[in-house]
């Protein structure tokens, strides 16, 4: 018995074509057109300026270049270029200092601060349709030199608040702070105003001290300030904190002096002292007492040292007759010798 023929080719089910019409989606994708860009421009004013177009299509007629970032308004056409015959156009809005080339590109001479704003630039191919890109143009003052302010440069160490301030007379720019001529490191003590003009450290310290900067700048051109210098000065352990140096050497003085004015009074009270009982001494080996009397005339030891006092007595006499003022009173003195043996 023969078998059945079987068809050379099976038919596919349904969602076997989905899942190949999948397939190929994802394996091919049409090609991405990409858009046509103008790049912005920073300039600084009196600069040339050259706008560059990325990305132009190709089979291309001509330019129009426009001032905003609408092409809609031919009052705002600068200038236009055909590119069969090389030739510019100029537009109502053009100056004069435009100049497009071949390839798209539109040179600004002179740029001014009334320059800065949008342009498009506008491509016609040569079906007609056209595409278009915007760019921005930025024109910048050179910064000024700027300059710090401080209420003092001269601190003392956890006592005082620096107060710095960065002063220019330019708008629209960025400041930063330098220290050492190195970027500065905020730390909790330090605090910035906003738009970073003014810096206050609270409270200083001596690692603080050392040279302060401040610079501005705006996306064209930058500028340091001098530096300033602050002196941050600390009390050391052998000091009185918050006492100046007048004051330090005062105390010093008046403790020197109290220290002197002490020991003269002690000297005096000691000299005092002593030569009161040197006094006292001799009144006592002046005056003979009753036991040495009796002693006198008993002992006769043959080793006892003779002793011999000597005292003196003043008498003053005065005669019963009326001295005469020629002749003063006459003083005599009687020496008198006890032998003690």
């Amino acid at each position: 018995m023969e078998s059945p023929s079987v068809p050379a080719h099976r038919r596919l089910v349904p969602w076997q074509e989905l899942l190949l019409a999948g397939s190929l989606l994802i394996f091919w994708s049409p090609p991405i057109t990409q858009q046509l860009t103008v790049v912005s421009i920073n300039a600084t004013v009196g600069e040339d300026v050259l706008f560059h177009a990325h990305n132009l299509p190709g089979d291309l007629v001509g330019y129009n270049w426009f001032k905003g970032e609408s092409t809609e308004n031919e009052n705002r056409s600068i200038a236009s270029y055909v590119i069969g015959n090389e030739s510019t156009i100029t537009g109502p809005a053009g100056s004069g200092r435009e100049t497009i080339y071949p390839n798209g590109s539109l040179l600004f001479q002179k740029v001014t601060q009334e320059d800065t704003g949008y342009y498009t630039l506008q491509v016609i191919k040569r079906n007609l349709r056209s595409e278009r890109g915007t760019g921005q143009l930025r024109v910048y003052q050179p910064v000024g030199k700027p300059s710090i302010r401080a209420r003092n440069s001269t601190v003392t160490e956890h006592k005082d608040t620096v107060v710095l301030t960065c002063l220019t007379n330019d708008t629209g720019i960025s400041i930063r702070w330098l220290f050492n001529k190195q970027s500065l490191w905020l730390t909790d003590r330090m605090k910035l105003s906003q738009g970073n003009s003014i810096l206050t450290i609270d409270p200083v310290r001596r690692e603080d001290g050392g040279s302060y900067q401040c610079e501005v700048s705006n996306p064209v051109s930058s500028c340091k300030s001098d530096p300033l210098w602050l002196d941050v000065q600390y009390v050391s352990a052998s000091q009185h904190p918050g006492l100046s140096d007048g004051a330090i050497a005062g105390i010093v003085i008046g403790v020197l002096a109290g220290i002197a004015l002490i020991a003269a009074l002690v000297y005096f009270l000691y000299i005092r002292k002593t030569g009161g009982a040197s006094d006292q001494r001799d009144l006592t080996e002046h005056k003979p007492s009753a036991s040495n009397h009796s002693q006198g005339h008993s002992d006769n030891s043959p080793n006892k040292i003779n002793e011999v006092t000597y005292s003196s007595l003043n008498f003053n006499v005065q005669e019963s007759q009326k001295p005469t003022s020629a002749s003063p009173s006459p003083t005599e003195t009687v020496y008198s010798q006890v032998r003690r043996k």
